[in-house]
């Protein structure tokens, strides 16, 4: 598999780190203004730097966008006579509809969104990928580069935006959580640094929990919660100060305020 990441800044980087610690392509293309940051790559053997996006469509058949909103249009004009058949032309840009880029390069061509968010750096990303009609055909391979760096989902290019908040904000939303119980960790005795260690192993292991069981959290929550004990005390004054109410609101807040960028 030839693989072109078209912009190879932090997410590009991410990207292209996963593909090649999973040996996911027999030749890579990055492209970047200024190569010298990552001309260290080329140790790989089977990676070419450059700064000229043409050469790297050209010689490559999946192409993973992973540039500044404003600039993607402009690339996919000045590349799209190069594209063929083979290519698969994935978009990592949020808010850059499938509808957009089939206007630039035409409906024929395999075209997939995808949306990772910042866990991608440590192999963790939740990423969600919609396609045009054609691109359907390409969404397997599409998950199956991204599941080298965490896991996917397939979900109809209307719920993007609601992914974005999920899946995105989402990272936020959860060291929020992580940060509140270190506080509390504090607050009960714990320096900051032993705090910490415990506030964010204890996510990773209930979140493992679910994701190895297949269990719903209230089954979980039912093996650590006992009459009249510490745990169910706690979650009752969690819920009382409305705990799951404002994470609700916070989450639809996002939503909305990403929507209301889109319908400016």
């Amino acid at each position: 598999m030839k693989v072109a990441i078209i912009g190879t800044g932090n997410l590009g980087l991410s990207i292209a780190k996963g593909i090649l610690h999973s040996n996911g392509a027999t030749k890579m293309y990055m492209t970047k203004r200024n190569v010298e940051s990552i001309r260290s790559f080329e140790k790989y053997g089977n990676v070419v730097v450059t700064s000229d996006n043409r050469e790297a469509v050209e010689n490559s058949d999946i192409l993973i966008f992973a540039v500044q909103p404003g600039h993607l249009a402009q690339i996919l004009e000045d590349t799209k006579d190069l594209l063929t058949e083979n290519h698969v032309v994935i978009s990592t840009i949020t808010g850059f509809s499938i509808a957009k880029i089939e206007a630039i390069i035409g409906t024929e061509n395999f075209i997939v969104r995808s949306m990772p968010n910042t866990a991608i750096s440590v192999g963790k990303s939740m990423t969600c990928i919609c396609a045009n009609t054609k691109g359907a055909q390409r969404i397997e391979l599409t998950k199956a580069i991204f599941n080298q760096m965490g896991h996917s989902m397939e979900v109809p290019e209307e719920q993007m935006q609601a992914a974005t908040v999920i899946c995105a904000s989402g990272i936020a939303f959860w060291m929020r959580l992580i940060r509140a119980t270190t506080q509390g960790a504090i607050q009960l005795g714990f320096d900051a640094k032993e705090a910490q260690e415990l506030a964010m192993h204890t996510c990773e292991g209930a979140a493992n929990l679910l994701i190895e069981s297949g269990n719903h959290p209230e089954e979980e929550i039912d093996r650590v919660t006992t009459p009249m004990g510490c745990t169910i005390q706690g979650l009752n004054e969690m819920e009382h100060q409305g705990l799951s109410s404002s994470l609700i609101r916070g989450i639809v807040a996002s939503f909305d305020k990403i929507t209301e960028f889109k319908n400016k």
